[in-house]
């Protein structure tokens, strides 16, 4: 399983979905998309821009948990 840490990253920079969305040149739909983790992918492109505004690496981002 994949668990996109976007949200907790926003809150602990308190950047809005909206700032994210404007920061990265990534229509606000998408990040709310993958703020709640309602995806299935994501574009690198857009994953690229998402780490570019936020200065992190992908795994910040996503991270990989053991199914249970």
């Amino acid at each position: 399983m994949i668990k996109i840490n976007l949200s907790r990253i926003l809150g602990e920079r308190r950047i809005s979905r909206r700032k994210l969305a404007e920061m990265a040149n990534v229509r606000p739909n998408t990040i709310s998309a993958i703020y709640n983790e309602k995806v299935q992918r994501i574009d690198l492109d857009v994953l690229d821009r998402i780490c570019k505004a936020l200065n992190v690496q992908p795994g910040d981002i996503l991270e990989r948990i053991d199914d249970k």
